[in-house]
């Protein structure tokens, strides 16, 4: 990997940098990544340097259940924002970790993000620690279901939303605001009637437990951490930056902005994950992608 030296992305011999020397000197990385992941593929993210929001927070997991309005506000905006996520493609970040898994340097991908980029980029060892966007569940009787499938039935249903144009929020989200949502038609489970949510956790609602206890045996036989674009302000995820550190595990986190984790990593890399990651990248692979 890194070595006394190393080539960078352009092909350049260069010093190994200190986020190489980490990487070079662990067997198996415990990697947790978050929506700075995937910025550069179009998806943004949530939080400002400073960990603060950047807009309105996201839907709870409660007013989606409790209330239909919410449903309704949510399935309409989703309608606008799935089609950016369908078509978001990998970047450079999550092709170098999927080159990192390939070396067998990676104990297990925990990722925070919903949008299987890691897997489309090649990373096979994946926990989506808070689901998947491209699948529905029905609350009532657990069928799941191709999110394109209800796209294309929110769509029939509702062919007068389809003009609508907005700024792509995070997860799908769009930003319809100042809109009247109350004739937006919702479909049903076909099999039983019930109600249809995003096969993600949603804020507000528990990370299922066989998830956290298999990221947990991961960690357990990994030998350090490494946190890839995420500000760690949700616990479900700054859990095991807690974890790995109680048994003496060291992290280190790229992010571009504050973190909840500061005090407790060894290293911090303040830059933009494909660019801190470049150096697991082929030195050709840039020219190899323009020209295919």
């Amino acid at each position: 990997m890194a070595g006394p030296a190393s080539r960078n992305y352009l092909g350049r011999m260069a010093a190994p940098t200190p986020l190489e020397e980490f990487v070079d000197r662990h067997r198996r990385l415990f990697v947790l990544t978050g929506a700075g992941c995937s910025v550069n593929s179009g998806i943004p993210d949530y939080r400002d340097a400073d960990g603060g929001w950047k807009r309105a927070p996201p839907v709870t997991f409660q007013a989606f259940i409790g209330q239909e309005a919410t449903r309704r506000r949510y399935w309409a905006r989703s309608l606008i924002g799935w089609r950016r996520v369908d078509c978001a493609r990998p970047n450079d970040a999550h092709r170098a970790l999927a080159r990192l898994e390939a070396k067998g340097k990676s104990e297990i991908l925990l990722t925070q993000n919903v949008d299987r980029l890691h897997q489309a980029a090649g990373s096979e060892a994946v926990i989506d620690l808070h689901g998947r966007l491209d699948r529905v569940r029905c609350m009532g009787c657990g069928w799941v279901s191709p999110r394109q499938d209800l796209q294309n039935e929110l769509a029939r249903l509702n062919p007068q939303w389809l003009a609508h144009d907005a700024a792509v929020a995070p997860d799908g989200d769009a930003e319809l605001d100042g809109v009247d949502f109350s004739d937006f038609a919702v479909p049903a489970c076909a099999r039983c009637g019930g109600m249809l949510k995003p096969d993600v956790v949603f804020f507000g609602e528990n990370v299922p437990r066989p998830r956290v206890e298999a990221a947990t045996r991961h960690l357990e036989e990994a030998d350090a951490m490494l946190i890839v674009g995420s500000s760690l302000m949700v616990y479900s995820g700054f859990r095991f930056v807690e974890m790995a550190v109680r048994a003496g595990k060291p992290a280190a986190a790229i992010n571009l902005g504050r973190t909840r984790a500061d005090p407790l990593l060894a290293l911090k890399v303040e830059a933009s994950c494909d660019a801190a990651l470049a150096f697991l990248l082929p030195p050709s692979g840039k020219e190899a992608r323009l020209t295919s």
